[in-house]
């Protein structure tokens, strides 16, 4: 287990490579290239965190954070500014106790996204692990709007090694949903995971269905815990938490699927997301492999991000 962590923690390092060389080389030239701390060198700051989309608000934060500890710890050199802005940013990151609570659970995890994010993809990945994990899980194919999708997500099931339920495109995402808990139910299963529709440009039907789906849920398995992950597309940057708060209009998010972490520069913005939406990320993909999504772990990130070197 530790080597497999430890090989996720080399790609995290070179999945983060062009958001450290936007953020992290930046970041250098300052803390050696000032020689006091001073309003020109919080703005030099300012201006690298927020092109590696750490998002204006998030930004602020941090800096007025860092202020307040060299205020406070009588730091002079600007050097020494470094691990105090670290430490800012890693507290801006904070699971909370009970990020994976579902998994210990009876559970039913809803996951919504738009096409193309990496959905789909995700929970097959997801469903491997609990799977690996000693878990029963069932797939509900609900994004009955895409053939595509049902397809996408049987082909997953049968990788994993899951049981899938589905109907033919059309159908009730509702109706998937009933049969899904149904056959949850009767096989004991401990995780029941649910694909949807991700359709924002239509964000009234989204919503009725999302409704529709979660009265369903409450009426025939109240007993479950709940679970709603929203899959982000960290290539998009900003454009991600745009997208996350409108869903947070639409559903009662738990948590984010942060994917494609790999290959952008853009990876600032799994701290903005925290930050601003008080919403934990929770899982974070760096790859195409089934094993390329994992739990999204602070401390890890932000070593990966600051790291000098791969690892």
């Amino acid at each position: 287990m530790e080597e497999k962590k430890k090989g996720f923690f080399s790609r995290l390092v070179e999945g983060l490579t062009k958001t450290r060389e936007n953020i992290v080389s930046g970041m250098d030239s300052i803390f050696s290239g000032f020689s006091a701390i001073d309003d020109d060198f919080y703005e030099e700051l300012e201006e690298t965190l927020i092109m590696g989309d750490m998002g204006i608000q998030t930004t602020m934060a941090v800096i007025e954070d860092l202020k307040k500890n060299v205020k406070e710890q009588h730091i002079k050199d600007p050097e020494q500014c470094r691990e105090a802005l670290i430490a800012s940013i890693r507290s801006k990151m904070d699971l909370g106790e009970n990020a994976y609570e579902f998994e210990h659970r009876k559970s039913v995890v809803l996951v919504i996204g738009v096409n193309g994010v990496g959905k789909t993809t995700s929970i097959g990945k997801l469903a491997d692990q609990l799977k690996a994990e000693g878990k029963k899980v069932v797939l509900a194919a609900a994004d009955t709007f895409r053939a595509a999708a049902i397809d996408q997500l049987a082909e997953w099931a049968n990788r994993a090694g899951v049981e899938l339920i589905a109907q033919k495109e059309g159908s009730d995402p509702a109706a998937v949903i009933y049969d899904a808990i149904s056959a949850a139910k009767s096989r004991n299963a401990d995780v029941l995971i649910c694909d949807t529709a991700g359709r924002l440009h239509n964000k009234k039907n989204l919503m009725e269905e999302l409704k529709k789906i979660n009265r369903i849920i409450d009426k025939e398995y109240p007993e479950a815990y709940r679970e709603t992950l929203v899959v982000l597309d960290g290539t998009t940057g900003q454009n991600a938490l745009v997208q996350a708060r409108q869903f947070m209009e639409a559903a009662d998010i738990t948590g984010i699927i942060l994917t494609k972490l790999d290959g952008t520069a853009k990876g600032g913005i799994a701290v903005a997301i925290q930050s601003e939406l008080g919403i934990p990320v929770k899982y974070v993909g760096v790859g195409e492999k089934i094993d390329d999504l994992q739990k999204f772990n602070s401390e890890d990130f932000v070593k990966a991000l600051f790291a000098k070197q791969p690892e």
